[in-house]
């Protein structure tokens, strides 16, 4: 069994290159909100989204539970909307990610059972 060192990609190349940037408070979250329903380390995930690659969801504890409290999270704010009427960008795009990932896991659920 080949171990993985953090300093190394999948395809066996050091890692020694450090790109950083600055995001907003609202990018921020949004990011880590991503980050947390993918199942993905931040690095994994940004450098597949970078690299126009596909973000595939592994369900695991971690990432149920995300969902979970994404899911929690989604119906107190439509709780909220419906006495506002307006719900802003980030939450419509993290709603739109949930609903895929749902989908995804259910697609894949069935295909194995």
């Amino acid at each position: 069994m080949k171990q993985m060192n953090k300093n190394l990609d999948n395809k066996g190349r050091w890692r020694n290159k450090i790109v950083a940037f600055r995001v907003s408070e609202e990018e921020g979250k949004l990011l880590d909100r991503c980050v947390r329903l993918s199942g993905l380390t931040k690095q994994d995930y940004i450098t597949r989204r970078l690299l126009c690659r596909d973000v595939v969801v592994q369900g695991n504890p971690r990432v149920y539970k995300a969902l979970r409290n994404q899911m929690g999270d989604i119906y107190q704010e439509i709780r909220r909307i419906e006495k506002c009427s307006e719900a802003d960008d980030e939450f419509l795009y993290t709603l739109q990610l949930v609903a895929i990932t749902l989908n995804g896991l259910k697609e894949e659920s069935e295909w194995q059972g």
